[in-house]
């Protein structure tokens, strides 16, 4: 089985590059299209050299990653502008780039932007946001205060970021507040900051339930949930460092909030449990490929049966995540297991039609 472990060493990043443009594989066709990729940018012609791995399909479709022996290779083959990829006599135009991030697809993520209307104007906000992070598309501002956004992981991560900055800036200022109205009231007994439009009851309790609030992170859903699920360490760190996780999922984004668990917690646990989970899902992220079998549309028999499958198989796949919902089946795993398992599927659907 490929792993983009080695891809994500320094030295490996640099002999690898990006190939889109592929067509979308399917359980009977990646196999042959990893081969034509491999064939393809060895050749001298396409000023190719050795490849010591091609992982195709990957979680992003149209998209392979291959790295060569040397990176003097890899430099040229990118610096080479025209690449077609000939299947079945049919040439196929590819793009090739470096390794980077910023390949991955875009995620969606929908924030309730209600918890600052208190505080700032919303409008105000989503201006200042959309001026910081300029490759984010927001929808219309809803009177609830909910709004989407759209955008690549990274540029999510960075909305995520501007977000905690805001909320720790104006958590300071209410601190201050705070702090000013006591020893206004140690000077003046019979002073009062009832008549302030923000009381200072409700302000300390909003900082007695910020305050030591723990590490807070963005995950991808299906990482998050494969971390969960399938990966015993998420578990025995949260145990071994006596943390707790708050999690929340929204839709293709998860937050997680990283908490002490009790007093005798070192205060950079949460820290460091934060950069572990930061480390394995980043792993995660390129090891990680996910199939989608749609079930809208389907008769309910035909639902069911691809549902039983999945059941079956679930055993023989252990490493294989299944998620089931009304309209769709997720598949994740790595490339060489969700391939398999989807074939296996597909058969076993086959077999019970006949």
């Amino acid at each position: 089985m490929a792993s983009m472990v080695n891809v994500r060493e320094s030295k490996a990043s640099e002999r690898t590059v990006v190939v889109a443009g592929l067509p979308v594989a399917t359980v009977f066709n990646a196999q042959l299209l990893a081969t034509l990729v491999k064939i393809h940018f060895q050749d001298s012609k396409n000023e190719g050299g050795v490849v010591e791995d091609v992982i195709y399909p990957t979680r992003t479709k149209g998209v392979a990653y291959v790295t060569f022996k040397e990176k003097k290779v890899a430099e040229n083959v990118i610096r080479k502008k025209n690449h077609c990829l000939v299947k079945k006599f049919v040439p196929t135009p590819l793009t090739v780039s470096h390794l980077s991030e910023e390949v991955f697809s875009s995620v969606k993520a929908i924030l309730d932007l209600s918890v600052f209307r208190s505080q700032v104007i919303l409008e105000s906000l989503v201006m200042d946001l959309k001026r910081k992070i300029p490759t984010l598309c927001f929808s219309h501002l809803e009177p609830s205060g909910r709004i989407s956004v759209q955008g690549s992981f990274l540029a999510i991560k960075r909305l995520k970021e501007s977000l905690l900055l805001k909320a720790s800036s104006l958590l300071e200022k209410n601190r201050n507040f705070i702090s000013e109205g006591k020893e206004w009231n140690r000077e003046s007994p019979r002073r009062s900051l009832q008549g302030s439009s923000i009381s200072s009851e409700s302000l300390r309790s909003s900082v007695s339930k910020t305050s030591g609030s723990g590490e807070m992170l963005v995950l991808d859903t299906d990482v998050f949930l494969y971390l969960k699920k399938k990966c015993g360490y998420y578990e025995r760190a949260l145990k071994k460092f006596h943390v707790l996780c708050q999690e929340r999922v929204d839709g293709e984004i998860t937050t997680i909030c990283i908490k002490s668990s009790h007093a005798i917690s070192h205060p950079n646990d949460e820290t460091y449990v934060k950069k572990l989970i930061e480390k394995y899902s980043h792993i995660l992220h390129f090891e990680l490929r996910k199939e989608t079998i749609i079930l809208d549309g389907k008769e309910n028999r035909e639902k069911r049966n691809i549902k039983l499958a999945c059941e079956q198989l679930n055993s023989k796949y252990p490493q294989v995540l299944i998620n089931s919902y009304k309209t769709h089946v997720d598949i994740i795993g790595s490339s060489s297991d969700v391939y398999l398992f989807k074939k296996e599927v597909m058969k076993l659907i086959r077999q019970k039609v006949r």
